[in-house]
């Protein structure tokens, strides 16, 4: 089993990457393999709306989002966080988000997926929900911690400070271990849930 962690901050050992690396010391002992992909410090253009994607199963633009398509289909959960600028998320997680999620061309069906917020002050929570809805639309269940996925710091290393919220990355990453193995036990015993053949309505008469 594999967890896929995304670095959405442009510092590459910053306050995001510390909160990262205390859940990556509960999935080590959760027999759990782990990665964790830079993303914030990369440039990634958003999406075009090209239609490359529905023809060829990849994005148009080859480059981290296609890279990081395929080890997303081979995980069992998604953890993805971010900095908050201006109440919201870093604009290039944003775009590799929109393309990640659009372009991809297998079922993420029981993936778990978490998302994670750190600022100074505010603006955590519009950034959690706007991350939660990408798992939202994609049959992802969305694991929770002890109190909504977030920490505080503003200079490198503040974060550690913050002695709740990094308990709740612990939590959060103890419950994410549950979910994969029990859902990897489930789908052993019953499968999937079945889907209905999807039937779009676009409120156009």
């Amino acid at each position: 089993m594999k967890i896929l962690l995304i670095n959405g901050s442009p510092h590459h050992e910053g306050n995001t990457k510390i909160v990262l690396d205390e859940m990556v010391k509960i999935f080590d002992e959760q027999q759990l393999e782990s990665e964790i992909i830079d993303v914030g410090s990369q440039d990634i253009r958003g999406c075009i709306a090209c239609g490359y994607c529905y023809k060829h199963g990849k994005c148009a633009f080859n480059d981290l989002v296609n890279e990081v398509s395929e080890k997303f289909k081979n995980a069992d959960a998604l953890v993805v966080a971010t900095p908050v600028y201006y109440a919201g998320i870093n604009g290039t997680l944003k775009s590799f988000l929109d393309r990640l999620f659009y372009s991809k061309n297998f079922d993420t069906s029981m993936k778990v997926g978490a998302s994670i917020a750190i600022a100074r002050r505010g603006g955590q929570v519009t950034s959690y929900d706007t991350i939660n809805k990408y798992f939202g639309i994609s049959n992802m269940p969305i694991a929770t911690s002890q109190y909504w996925n977030m920490a505080y710091g503003r200079q490198v290393g503040e974060v550690s400070q913050d002695t709740e919220g990094m308990q709740t990355m612990r939590a959060l990453a103890r419950n994410i271990s549950f979910l994969v193995k029990s859902i990897a036990l489930g789908k052993k015993e019953y499968g999937l849930p079945e889907k209905e053949e999807w039937k779009p309505m676009h409120f156009i008469r």
